[in-house]
């Protein structure tokens, strides 16, 4: 016979809180000072817990606890249950300040870093009602999101199949070939990919758009892109090659202007993949909320006034 299901409505958000305080700590009395009650009323809330779920999740040993397997278990599970009752009252409360909606965007580094802060901010001076919640994400994770419908706009870049996603152009971005000072590059204005290839390079993490790329592109040239140093973040790239680690490939505008002439030359790239297209996307431009239309308007006319 298989045993009863256990009862989750008997569960509450408290308990669990208490519980996660006592699998951190694996000690109860600190456990019940960190959550300011006194220790036989924490202990009856664990021990009340055990008997709703059917089975021990601590071990009580003399210097403190130890999870049981199920412990361990519970853990995960709390931590999630936790974390969606944190959002939903954030959300809530939202909702009770006077927000009316709010509109899910994902978009990749470049458009983060160049473009989307005075966007946004542009957008939110109009519509203050609206809240925005922007995650940072690679081109291909923000298609497979927008074709799962699990955001509302997502921005990314051209060179990565966009399928059945609906997509708008939202800007250009320059690409520039960047040298640390006294390189032998240095010299020149403008620079074609293939000439810069027997350096050693400083790239993004495998995945991005533009370290996508640059690897077709070495392909193209019948070279190999020697990676010697790959970080996540487009200023971390910069201080790699000032420090002399080798050269990269970056959005103009996501280079902090005052290294430009002091630390790092910048090249523009005389290819014509040089200028990359960014574009706003969603699954269904029919089925958007009322919000994230008026973002996506937005958004599809933002390259017009600035």
């Amino acid at each position: 016979m298989l045993p009863e299901p256990v009862n989750l409505s008997r569960f509450d958000p408290q308990t669990l809180r208490l519980f996660l305080l006592a699998a951190r700590s694996l000690n109860l009395t600190r456990a019940s000072q960190d959550a300011h009650m006194t220790l036989s009323a924490l202990s009856k809330r664990i021990s009340e817990l055990e008997k709703q779920i059917g089975c021990e999740l601590f071990i009580r040993r003399a210097r403190g606890l130890e999870l049981t397997p199920a412990g361990h278990a519970l853990v995960e599970h709390a931590q999630l249950v936790i974390a969606a009752v944190t959002r939903l009252t954030s959300d809530m409360s939202a909702y009770s300040a006077g927000l009316r909606g709010q509109v899910r965007i994902w978009a990749n580094t470049s458009s983060v870093i160049q473009f989307l802060p005075r966007d946004l901010a542009a957008f939110s001076r109009t519509h203050p009602a609206i809240r925005l919640s922007l995650d940072e994400k690679l081109s291909h994770e923000i298609i497979t999101a927008l074709t799962q419908e699990r955001i509302d706009i997502g921005i990314f870049a051209d060179n990565i199949p966009s399928g059945q996603v609906e997509k708008y152009f939202y800007r250009h971005d320059q690409l520039v070939v960047l040298v640390p000072r006294g390189h032998p590059l240095g010299k020149h204005k403008r620079i074609r990919f293939a000439q810069v290839l027997d350096n050693d390079f400083v790239g993004l993490s495998d995945g991005s758009s533009l370290q996508v790329r640059m690897q077709d592109a070495a392909l193209a040239a019948g070279k190999t892109l020697r990676l010697r140093v790959q970080v996540s973040s487009f200023d971390a790239i910069c201080r790699m090659i000032e420090a002399g680690l080798g050269v990269g490939l970056l959005p103009l505008e996501a280079v902090r202007p005052e290294i430009i002439g002091k630390g790092l030359h910048a090249l523009a790239l005389d290819d014509d993949w040089g200028q990359r297209t960014l574009y706003v996307g969603v699954r269904n431009a029919v089925g958007l909320k009322p919000d994230a239309q008026r973002l996506l308007d937005f958004l599809k006319q933002a390259h017009q006034t600035g």
